[in-house]
């Protein structure tokens, strides 16, 4: 961000810093997840819910409570899951 102050040598990974600090994320935060170890590696993409089985879904609409899961179908469930 233009204007902005470098974060210094400590900051490992200066994009995520940044990336973190335009979301609002306080300096000590930002630079605190950008230093954990491994956080280069977080992060990735969902695969899409279709590609999964219902009893897959299911048991992830299981986890996150989401009611009348047991009469869905596949497509509700992605559904359900989508919208939670």
């Amino acid at each position: 961000m233009p204007g902005r102050k470098s974060p210094g040598p400590q900051v490992k990974d200066k994009d995520q810093y940044e990336a973190l600090r335009d979301k609002g994320y306080s300096k000590q935060k930002s630079a605190r997840i950008a230093n954990s170890k491994g956080a280069e590696h977080r992060g990735g993409k969902a695969g899409k819910y279709e590609d999964r089985t219902k009893q897959s879904l299911y048991e992830e609409a299981k986890k996150v409570g989401i009611e009348g899961r047991s009469k869905m179908t596949k497509a509700e469930l992605a559904k359900a899951l989508r919208n939670n």
